[in-house]
């Protein structure tokens, strides 16, 4: 009887958890930082292959109604990269007597990243609102505003509820449906579709586990299964963030 008791209780704590409506709001602690790693990887047949991660470091400058002020830096970026039958490796942590001759080209290419600050501002809703860089190194500031991968609805959200964000980015358009699997006391779990039109065309699948009191997604996944130029082009980024 005790037995069927607990199991009681917990089957209806969680009718509870999925029958309720909840805000999503990215909640930034001040003074907190956050890490952030991202893991890109691409796969174009025999034509090209590339694995790429970037980690950065997010602390929060400060917090007011619902914005808040960060400054971001990327601490680690390594690269691997298959094209044309040549290969090319970069690594951040290594020093230049141990990156081959395609290595310190592309430490001078990607180099000035790491020596960055990006100054941003956004909303508890995952909107990035303003970025400056210093100095300014191109591409940098698009790139951080890639880090926040995911915008939450102002209504409130139940198991089912769905929701819709679009970013346009190097000639494509990317439709991303949002929609919510489970909640439980301490996640949301997403799962993720859409579409990619534009210059690239195809299909995006994942899914992401959002920590439901700082609204912080915690683990990442989107798949984007294209055609480029009439090449397959699958690509896969996976993101984990947290707080230090």
């Amino acid at each position: 009887m005790k037995k069927l008791l607990i199991l009681f209780l917990a089957v209806s704590a969680n009718l509870s958890f999925a029958q309720e409506a909840i805000l999503l709001r990215l909640n930034y602690e001040k003074g907190a930082t956050y890490g952030v790693s991202m893991n890109v990887s691409q796969e174009m047949g025999t034509v090209m292959s590339m694995g790429m991660v970037m980690d950065m470091e997010i602390k929060v400058t400060d917090v007011k109604d619902d914005t808040y002020n960060c400054e971001m830096k990327f601490t680690k970026m390594t690269m691997d990269m298959l094209q044309g039958g040549q290969v090319m490796s970069f690594d951040s942590t290594k020093s230049d007597e141990e990156l081959d001759e395609t290595g310190k080209m592309m430490k001078a290419q990607m180099g000035p990243m790491l020596k960055t600050l990006i100054s941003a501002k956004g909303n508890n809703l995952g909107e990035i609102l303003e970025v400056t860089v210093a100095p300014n190194v191109p591409g940098v500031g698009d790139m951080a505003k890639q880090s926040s991968n995911v915008v939450y609805p102002k209504e409130a959200l139940n198991v089912g509820s769905t929701w819709t964000m679009t970013k346009e980015e190097k000639g494509m358009k990317m439709d991303f449906l949002y929609t919510v699997k489970s909640i439980t006391g301490d996640k949301v779990i997403l799962d993720l579709s859409g579409d990619v039109t534009g210059m690239a065309t195809g299909k995006i699948s994942g899914n992401m586990d959002v920590d439901r009191a700082s609204g912080i997604p915690e683990n990442s996944l989107i798949n984007m299964d294209l055609s480029v130029s009439g090449q397959e082009l699958k690509s896969k980024i996976t993101m984990t963030m947290a707080k230090k």
